[in-house]
């Protein structure tokens, strides 16, 4: 059995912390037609006054979502007395050999407390570039919904609390009961944050990319080379990749693909324009071209996208 803390830090999530406890519980009560449960969990909340909290014994730390809405709510979160206090107990238990897991901006408290360092790691992509500007250490992959980099696994965005949970279960009990537990939850597998990730937003964090997005938008048609994009916002090709990485954790022809991706997929589920119109309109000569990288991407073909009628 491991015995697990849960540190529910003031105002976090409420569904991060009830999905952490209810995968714990489906885990429990599906083992427990053949097996002892495998998972012992306690609750330990984390708040501005003081309390004495002994995690000696326990096998793995589970910290669900902050709840934070914007960068500057999560900067003065981190800063106070419930963040710092957390950090300091989860530091506490990895030097005494527990796992940890995180996800969404909870990821930040791990990060705040040099657990990260050197790992590979993800967050909600909403906040990646704070996250890649404080912890320049982390290996941040965005675009993956889990990363398990044992002894330590972080999760993307609110909802990937229950992949990360699916990945607990299969760490320390098993992939078979994993399974079971996302068959029970009627869970699909996940893998990335990918075709989530809006990149109007990411762009929106820096002036010169955020040009380059409404630039790339306006010559969406016709092809061009990305120098051209890079002088178009006044910036070297080598100047412009390196502030693309840290806005957008792409590269800028990455970035040029998203944007032609999202605007087929908008075209797709709003028009009736065929698959070679479509690929027209968004700069690609070939169909075939649009067709391999939809299905690279989303794992479907373009009529998936279409309206149903």
């Amino acid at each position: 059995m491991t015995k697990v803390a849960v540190i529910e830090i003031e105002g976090c999530m409420a569904s991060s912390a009830a999905i952490t406890h209810d995968v714990l519980a489906t885990a429990n009560r599906i083992s427990a037609a053949t097996r002892a449960p495998p998972f012992k969990a306690t609750t330990v909340r984390c708040g501005s006054r003081r309390s004495d909290v002994d995690l000696r014994g326990i096998e793995l730390v589970i910290v669900p979502g902050l709840g934070t809405p914007t960068a500057d709510e999560l900067v003065r979160k981190l800063k106070g007395s419930a963040c710092r206090r957390a950090g300091d107990m989860v530091a506490h238990a990895f030097g005494r050999g527990a796992a940890l897991a995180a996800s969404c901006a909870s990821t930040f408290v791990l990060a705040e407390a040099g657990l990260l360092d050197g790992r590979r790691a993800t967050t909600t992509w909403w906040f990646a570039p704070l996250f890649r500007q404080r912890y320049p250490a982390v290996k941040l992959v965005p675009e993956q919904i889990v990363v398990a980099d044992w002894p330590v696994a972080t999760g993307g965005a609110a909802m990937a609390q229950m992949d990360l949970m699916l990945a607990i279960v299969s760490r320390f009990a098993g992939p078979g009961l994993a399974q079971a537990c996302a068959n029970y939850l009627l869970l699909e597998e996940r893998r990335s944050q990918a075709p989530f990730m809006a990149i109007t937003y990411l762009a929106g964090q820096d002036e010169r990319i955020a040009k380059a997005e409404q630039w790339v938008r306006h010559n969406i048609a016709r092809d061009f080379a990305i120098e051209e994009l890079a002088a178009a916002v006044a910036l070297a090709p080598r100047t412009f990749a390196r502030r693309m990485a840290a806005t957008c954790g792409v590269s800028p022809i990455q970035f040029v693909q998203r944007i032609r991706l999202e605007t087929a997929r908008f075209l797709l589920e709003t028009t009736r324009l065929s698959v070679d119109e479509i690929a027209r309109r968004v700069g690609y000569a070939e169909p075939s071209t649009l067709r391999r990288l939809i299905r690279r991407d989303t794992k479907h073909p373009p009529g998936h996208f279409r309206p149903a009628t």
